[in-house]
């Protein structure tokens, strides 16, 4: 871990400490911990910016524009590829390691910042949570970039706007690659209250502008070791992958609305998965505990016509960094099918 996120760590855990001082020492105090938590986040976030700038290039869209990373050739590639991240990232968690294999292998990488996050726009606001929504902007990215159709892969959160992608505009896209994808309904559970409240617009932007920041940044270095599990973390992942990009208001913001919005939205496009008609690959770690291959990567195997499911046994939910091999073997298979489609 870099000495700027560390000294970060240490001003975020002194925060957290007073923070859950104060509040102990009555409710009257709240407005005091809020405001230490405002201005904290303002000092993390500009820290972040400064240690993390843009890498790549931008495309300007309705509402704003999105931010991308590229790899590979221009001109002669292989085939195009086009990878989404999942919850609480940006491009370069899968460009670090999987798009850069791609890259030496021939093909053409972009990998987006999805809407919010990394250095991309919100666009749509709070309507950009939809996984419809992120699908049509990156679709729209590839119009005026002039790309496509391209293998897209989807990792995690992103497995869902990367099938939207392909229901909603399959003129982009040749064939998907889904690793650990959380594409069927989630099981319904009341939420608590406190969470209600909490996912209220008002309330999350406040959050997101106070304590919010200083939290995610003292469970960082916990929840980037305990998203490998039950493999050794990558020990430098915090920093190849600008894991720490998700430590600023909005991507914040983003982040909760995308997890709250998504079982309602996998609930409407669910149904829509047997019309698929394209080549579909699914991978999955045998042994990830954050999206349970039996819930999740096995049933959507089920509902696509034709799909072919991989697990792997010992795999965690971080395919891209922990099997790369696996899933750059599995997209020149798939690169494979679409030449052999084009020869006949």
């Amino acid at each position: 871990m870099t000495a700027a996120i560390s000294d970060l760590l240490a001003i975020s855990r002194g925060v957290v400490l007073l923070a859950a001082a104060l509040v102990a020492t009555g409710l009257g105090l709240v407005a005091l911990v809020l405001a230490a938590g405002a201005v904290t986040t303002v000092l993390i976030a500009a820290r972040v910016e400064s240690r993390y700038p843009p890498i790549g290039r931008f495309v300007d869209l309705p509402g704003g524009r999105l931010a991308f990373v590229e790899a590979g050739p221009s001109q002669g590639a292989r085939g195009t590829v086009v990878l989404l991240h999942g919850a609480s990232a940006s491009a370069s968690d899968p460009m670090a390691e999987l798009g850069r294999g791609l890259a030496e292998r021939g093909f053409r990488v972009l990998a987006f910042d999805r809407p919010g996050f990394g250095w991309s726009d919100r666009l749509g606001g709070d309507e950009a949570a939809s996984p419809g929504f992120q699908a049509g902007a990156i679709a729209q990215a590839l119009d005026r970039l002039g790309l496509g159709p391209a293998i897209v892969y989807g990792h995690s959160w992103g497995g869902a706007p990367a099938l939207r992608m392909a229901l909603d505009r399959p003129d982009r896209v040749a064939a998907l690659l889904l690793a650990a994808p959380v594409a069927m309904p989630l099981p319904e559970r009341p939420l608590p209250w406190w969470v209600r409240l909490a996912l209220e617009p008002p309330v999350t932007r406040l959050l997101s502008g106070t304590i919010a920041v200083p939290l995610g940044l003292y469970y960082l270095p916990h929840a980037a070791a305990n998203v490998f599990l039950p493999e050794a973390p990558q020990a430098d992942y915090v920093e190849r992958s600008r894991a720490a990009l998700i430590l600023r208001p909005g991507p914040a913001r983003a982040n909760i609305q995308d997890l709250a919005g998504l079982p309602a939205a996998l609930r409407e496009q669910a149904p829509r998965y047997g019309s698929l008609r394209l080549p579909v690959t699914i991978v999955a770690g045998a042994a990830d505990p954050v999206v349970r291959t039996e819930v999740q990567a096995g049933p959507l195997a089920s509902a696509i016509p034709g799909a072919r499911l991989t697990t792997l046994p010992g795999v965690g939910h971080m395919l891209h960094v922990t099997a790369t091999d696996a899933l750059i073997d599995a997209f020149e298979a798939i690169q494979a099918t679409l030449d052999r489609s084009i020869v006949r």
